[in-house]
C-alpha cells in the first residue's frame, strides 16, 4: 500500500464516522456536498474551503455543517473536544454555507467555544441586521476515541451581542427560543430584546 493510499483511507475512516456521529444528532444527511473548488487541507492562502454537508430533515429550513474538522490535527480543541461548525438558514444557503466554509480556517487558529461571541457584520450582506454570531453547544459524542461536538453559528444583533457581552448569554439565547429563531441565522429580523 502506498503512502496515498494510506492517507485516503484515514480520510475515508474519518469521513465515515464524522457523518455517522453528525447523522446521530441530525438525521440522516442529504446525498449532496459542497466541496471547495481548492480543498481545505491546502490552506486559507491558496483558497480552500471546508466541504459542507447539508441536513434537511432536522429543522424546518435546512442545517449546514462543516465535514473536515473532526480528526484534524491542526484544530485546537474548544471545550466540546474536536468540533465541526453548524449554520441553519430557512432561505439564504449560499451566504450561510459560504461563511461556515470560510470560518473553518480560523478554528485551526483559535478555538471557538459555546458561549464565545465573534464580530460578523462585515461579512453579512447589505441590510443585514445580524451583527455577530453567537457559538452554541449543539450536540457532543466521540468519534474515533476522541471527544466531539457540533457548535451552531446562530446570527445576532448588535443589541443580543452587548446583552451576551454583558453576562446575559442565556437570557439571549432563551429570548431566541421563545421568539422561534433559535437555530436559525435570519438575516433580516428585528431583534428579541
Amino acid at each position: 500500500m502506498t503512502d496515498n493510499e494510506r492517507q485516503d483511507d484515514e480520510w475515508t475512516l474519518w469521513w465515515d464516522a464524522r457523518l455517522a456521529a453528525m447523522e446521530g444528532v441530525l438525521g440522516t444527511s442529504t446525498d449532496t456536498v459542497s466541496h471547495g473548488i481548492i480543498p481545505f487541507r491546502f490552506g486559507v492562502e491558496m483558497g480552500g474551503t471546508a466541504d459542507i454537508i447539508y441536513f434537511r430533515n432536522h429543522v424546518d429550513g435546512v442545517v449546514m455543517g462543516t465535514a473536515e474538522l473532526i480528526g484534524c490535527d491542526n484544530q485546537p480543541a474548544n471545550e466540546q473536544g474536536d468540533y465541526e461548525l453548524l449554520i441553519c438558514s430557512r432561505d439564504d444557503i449560499e451566504w450561510a454555507q459560504n461563511t461556515i466554509a470560510q470560518l473553518a480556517h480560523y478554528t485551526l487558529e483559535s478555538a471557538l467555544n459555546p458561549g464565545d461571541t465573534m464580530d460578523i457584520g462585515p461579512a453579512t450582506p447589505d441590510g443585514s441586521t445580524i451583527a455577530a454570531f453567537l457559538f452554541v453547544d449543539y450536540g457532543r459524542f466521540r468519534v474515533r476515541g476522541r471527544d466531539a461536538g457540533l457548535l451552531l453559528c446562530l446570527g445576532i444583533t448588535s443589541d443580543e451581542l452587548e446583552e451576551c457581552r454583558d453576562g446575559n448569554r442565556t437570557h439571549v439565547e432563551s429570548a431566541l427560543k421563545n421568539a422561534g429563531v433559535y437555530p436559525f441565522t435570519d438575516l433580516f429580523r428585528a431583534s428579541v430584546l
